[in-house]
Order: C-alpha cells, then structure tokens, then sequence
C-alpha cells in the first residue's frame, strides 16, 4: 500500500459485517468533502497457520476469493460508479496490525464498530479497540444502524 505520502488519504477496514458497510459509506462520503483517496482494506487470516502442520488449503485462492467478495460488496454498499473509486487492498494477516500499517499516514482509518467475530453485545469488536488505542491517525469508528 505504498501510496503517495502527500496524497490525502482515508483508509477504512471491510470485512463483510454490517458495521464495515457503514463504515465504508461514512469513509467515502468523508473523503468526498476533504478531497481524499480512499483505500478500503479486507484482511484475511486462516485460523491456526501458524501452528505446527501446513495450511490445508491454497493460500492464493483465499486471497483471490476474499478480492473477489471484496469487490462484489463495495458494488452492492457503494454501487457500481462509487466502488470504481475506491482502491481495494487484500491483505494476508491480523486484521487489526494490518490496519495500523495501513493507515500509516493516513488522514483517518475509519472501521465498524464490531466485526463478524466476537460478541453480538460487545461494544466494540476486538479490532476497533485495538486500533483506536494504536493508531498514528485518527480513528472514527461507526456503528451500526441495525440492531
């Protein structure tokens, strides 16, 4: 994600929950009114790599299925002419690291306030904590108007 270090930029995390879509409209209409690029980051991580055996599936068809997914939900959040303007980014890792490098330089790293893990009554998922208490940028996390 090495971009421009003098472009305005807005990076939001997606991961295909409700508060992620929120997230991304809020990061492209917020990027609208300061004249910033937006940068929409899906991690992906198979539970257990790093243990003892190999991973039991093809990494690079993970990557191209979550890329493929990843493009067809900023279509239906955005439509089609919106998500033609947002680079996408697929990135192997722990998502709430991988947001933090991403944002580096960032305007604002704008994320949902739960993903799909955890606990429905969290409030906050265990990524939006973590990077609101690590983050070099400011972060706005949005919640979710569903309940």
């Amino acid at each position: 994600m090495a971009e421009d270090v003098s472009e305005r930029r807005v990076v939001v995390g997606v991961d295909g929950s409700q508060p992620s879509y929120e997230a991304l409209r809020w990061a492209v209409r917020y990027a609208g009114l300061v004249g910033a690029a937006v940068d929409a980051v899906a991690v992906w991580e198979l539970p257990g790599l790093y243990g003892w055996s190999g991973p039991a599936v093809d990494m690079d068809v993970d990557e191209e299925e979550t890329r493929e997914k990843m493009s067809r939900e900023l279509t239906d959040v955005l439509g089609p002419d919106a998500a033609g303007s947002v680079r996408t980014h697929v990135v192997h890792g722990n998502p709430a690291d991988v947001l933090l490098r991403a944002a580096e330089g960032a305007e604002v790293l704008v994320v949902g306030s739960r993903g799909r893990g955890g606990f429905a009554r969290a409030l906050l998922g265990s990524v939006s904590q973590h990077v609101s208490q690590h983050a070099s940028c400011p972060v706005v996390i949005v919640r979710s108007g569903k309940r």
